[in-house]
């Protein structure tokens, strides 16, 4: 497998110091909107983090070992754990099979987040557009694949909403004196099955997920932050059509009928753009949102030529794997869901890595999306490095991608120990006995040991 670049060291040291003092919104804000607000401090680690650590020193690879053989063993993973820790420069520090791919749940979105950003650039947009047929007298409405559109929305910072592209449909209409129209509704960017191989049929019923179209509201949800059952809609297309309809007639349009499945041609009357990739990558990697990451996946997969389908979508990914030097990647969906995905602990170390390389700045919101223990995104749901857990050590020193499936529990990211060395790790279990929580032990215990 091709190095990553030696010049790691700094960018990543500071990119994780930095994010340690700044931090994200809290997870309430994260749930409430597709989108994280501009940086806060942290204020809830509760003063465990190092916001200046001592000198880093070489660490040693036996002190390793030692700080993680209790935490291993109290597991109780023995037969399905594997691992893998380095320096930031790419030196083995620690190996538990890491080159044994696995099923990686919801870390699959560290390589979906390196894929698009590499595919289309941080700065990319997608447009969400409105038609006007006059022989039909029919508005159009067309999705390009945002999941983070809304209905309507005055939060900051802002995402696309229907209500604005309702205002400029409406507008454009009034100057053609038209005031009454029917709807249709174009989701056809998007091709093929709305669900992949691998998803297990409860996933849609008990709202993991939606089926994938190119035109939806919230992440397919039928209300911003609404989970659990029935929380996402079966027929997203349609309902953010209606809910496009209801903007409309609020826009003083009266819609006729119901909305029905259509054709845009022609030229947009009005648009709205989504915010920038790497602000969305951000976001799908604090919330962990499947249905941003299976639509980021199709977004490669247009920008590289690939076919508009989840198979397009895993074809953009291991071209972007190998064209990056990673290997041990094998996807059948983006979002990690799928019971058929396989990735090592090497290569998750290795797309961490990749993030923070000076030569590749492009990728760093897939470092910058990492949430941080007890303070952002899925690290601090279910009291994970609370006050009161026996992790709290870790609390504002690991930045890790959560994953969890049935039998399965991961974690990637990076952390800082007392001495002022940073690593970056991944674990992976996959075992009856894998939660969500097993392997916040072992990333604390890297925090607490002097390791050089």
């Amino acid at each position: 497998m091709r190095r990553v670049r030696g010049e790691v060291y700094l960018a990543l040291a500071l990119l994780n110091i930095f994010v340690l003092l700044a931090g994200f919104v809290s997870l309430d804000v994260i749930e409430a909107r597709p989108l994280p607000a501009p940086p806060h401090p942290v204020t809830n680690a509760e003063g465990v983090a190092a916001a200046e650590p001592a000198a880093s020193t070489p660490a040693d690879p036996e002190r390793i070992a030692d700080i993680l053989d209790d935490p291993m063993s109290a597991a109780g993973l023995e037969d399905g754990l594997t691992g893998y820790v380095t320096d930031p420069s790419g030196t083995p520090l620690f190996e538990l099979d890491p080159d044994t791919a696995v099923t990686p749940a919801s870390t699959t979105k560290i390589a979906t987040a390196v894929t698009v950003l590499d595919a289309v650039g941080p700065d990319h947009v997608l447009t969400t557009e409105a038609y006007f047929d006059a022989d039909e007298n029919r508005v159009v409405l067309r999705g390009g694949g945002d999941a983070t559109l809304t209905a309507d929305s005055e939060a900051y910072p802002q995402v696309a909403t229907l209500a604005e592209l309702a205002a400029g449909t409406a507008e454009a209409l009034a100057a053609e004196g038209v005031d009454t129209v029917s709807l249709g509704y174009d989701d056809s960017l998007f091709t093929g099955p709305e669900t992949p191989r691998g998803w297990k049929p409860n996933y849609v019923p008990e709202g993991n997920a939606a089926p994938v179209t190119a035109l939806m509201i919230d992440s397919g949800r039928v209300a911003p932050g609404a989970s659990g059952y029935g929380s996402r809609s079966t027929e997203p297309s349609l309902h953010a059509a209606r809910a496009f309809a209801d903007q409309l007639e609020e826009a003083g349009v009266t819609v006729e009928g119901e909305p029905s499945d259509a054709t845009a041609s022609g030229e947009p009357i009005a648009s709205v753009d989504s915010p920038s990739m790497a602000r969305m990558v951000e976001s799908m990697m604090l919330s962990s949102d499947n249905i941003m990451a299976e639509a980021m996946g199709r977004t490669a997969a247009i920008a590289m030529g690939e076919e508009h389908t989840f198979d397009g979508a895993t074809a953009a990914t291991h071209r972007v794997m190998a064209e990056l030097g990673v290997e041990g990647v094998t996807l059948t969906d983006n979002s990690g869901l799928s019971t058929l995905n396989r990735i090592t602990p090497r290569a998750l170390v290795d797309l961490v890595r990749l993030s923070a390389d000076p030569g590749h700045p492009e990728l760093n919101a897939a470092l910058t999306g990492l949430p941080t223990a007890n303070s952002t995104g899925t690290l601090s749901r279910s009291g994970r490095y609370g006050e009161h857990a026996s992790t709290h050590d870790g609390a504002g020193l690991v930045r890790g991608k959560t994953g969890t499936l049935n039998g399965v529990s991961t974690l990637a990211g990076t952390v800082h120990d007392q001495e002022g060395n940073m690593f970056v790790f991944a674990f992976m279990a996959n075992s009856e006995s894998a939660s969500g929580h097993r392997l916040d032990t072992l990333a604390a215990a890297l925090t607490r040991c002097g390791c050089s």
